[in-house]
């Protein structure tokens, strides 16, 4: 039951950020990102946004150091929008749980392949 708000604020971030890129950012280094999860802290003050970034290395650096130069105003947007005794300190790290799945997809289908050339 202690972990009900934390989550519930950490959904609502997620959600206001999602919505502050896609109509209030305008810096053309933020590519295709997705926020795809928000850790919060118990005493809501540390949020950490899990991104999701596509395209090659050089574009996924040039959108993450692109959104930590925005952490100010995300953070002064989501003040605005959601009533908090204090908005918590934003940062922002790269979510790379897509490309594992995709490495460990590949690695199924070459052992799939492999086993098919056996029978």
């Amino acid at each position: 039951m202690a972990r009900v708000r934390p989550n519930r604020v950490a959904e609502q971030i997620k959600k206001e950020i999602t919505d502050i890129l896609y109509h209030e950012l305008k810096d053309p280094r933020i590519g295709f990102v997705t926020i795809t999860g928000v850790e919060i802290s118990r005493d809501l003050q540390h949020a950490k946004v899990f991104a999701s970034v596509m395209g090659s290395d050089e574009e996924k650096a040039l959108s993450l150091e692109a959104l930590q130069k925005a952490t100010g105003f995300i953070r002064s947007e989501i003040g605005r929008r959601i009533r908090l005794h204090h908005t918590p300190e934003i940062v922002f790290k790269l979510d790379t749980s897509e490309d594992y799945s995709q490495r460990i997809s590949h690695v199924i289908r070459q052992l799939q392949d492999e086993r098919g050339d056996r029978t």
